[in-house]
């Protein structure tokens, strides 16, 4: 059985002036196995961030089914324990990491206070002594635990939300646009930690990116959405050495290389619309 089952996710937004709303999600269904990375690519507004707050619980869906370890994840927590538990089946690295960190306490205190939260440390002295563990695991030190988050660089304040998010032991981690906002040679740094992390830990990923190299180096499997549906899916080799659809074969050609052509994206983009216009009035 796979750790994650996702069956016909669906999600409308519903828009003022505008009767038949948006379709964010569109039946999508997808498995992540115990220590897998899967890659989910697409462009800006396919859906990706959509399906990635679902799996959190920070967004609704409107039907479908997800589960982690056989444990429904859409229905909304009720209560402190249920809360507790969710967050230890699934944490989320966001692109900016100010959205999981307190900008009002040092590092190391944050991740202590977490870690007492979740029963998993039973002292003061263990809860720091765990902190900075994991901060050792991210390649941050103790120097780095008695700062506060604008202190770090974003490197550093990335790092820091991935011990947060590991300090409960997750079983699952989706990784929203982690490593867009970071510098080249960062990013590199930042995706061979995650790595390591999941050789050493057996944690699965969700990696939600634009940016298919990043995918590339990181993710087993690849999943391409389309207007909230998955158009492609496979073995990430195969996916984007061998695209077998139009649009993830209009993706790869959009990624400027050695052989990128600006002006026969635009024109392949071009027939690729009319297409897709052509077959949604058939």
């Amino acid at each position: 059985m796979s750790l994650v089952e996702v069956d016909a996710l669906h999600r409308v937004f519903r828009l003022a002036r505008r009767t038949e709303g948006v379709t964010a999600v569109n039946r999508v269904s997808f498995s992540i196995g115990a220590g897998e990375a899967v890659g989910l690519v697409g462009e800006s507004g396919s859906g990706k961030s959509t399906i990635a707050r679902i799996l959190v619980g920070l967004e609704r869906a409107d039907s479908g089914t997800a589960t982690i370890e056989g444990v429904d994840c859409l229905t909304p927590a009720r209560g402190r324990a249920a809360r507790l538990r969710r967050a230890r089946a699934v944490q989320m690295v966001f692109q900016d990491p100010n959205g999981s960190l307190d900008r009002r306490l040092p590092i190391g205190e944050m991740l202590q206070r977490t870690l007492r939260l979740h029963g998993r440390s039973a002292s003061t002295a263990a809860a720091r002594a765990e902190a900075l563990r994991l901060l050792d695991q991210v390649r941050l030190s103790e120097r780095h635990a008695a700062a506060k988050p604008h202190e770090l660089s974003g490197g550093q304040r990335q790092r820091a939300a991935i011990a947060r998010a590991l300090a409960v032991e997750p079983k699952l981690v989706v990784l929203d646009e982690a490593v867009s906002a970071l510098d080249v040679s960062v990013q590199a740094q930042v995706l061979d930690l995650l790595a390591e992390i999941q050789r050493d830990s057996g944690v699965s990923y969700l990696f939600v990116s634009h940016d298919l190299a990043v995918v590339q180096q990181l993710c087993q499997r690849t999943l391409v959405l389309f207007r909230g549906a998955i158009v492609e899916q496979g073995p990430t080799g195969r996916v984007l050495d061998t695209p077998q659809h139009p649009y993830t074969q209009l993706l790869i050609a959009s990624t400027p290389g050695a052989d990128w052509d600006p002006e026969r994206v635009v024109r392949d983009r071009m027939t690729f619309t009319q297409r897709m216009a052509v077959l949604s009035e058939e």
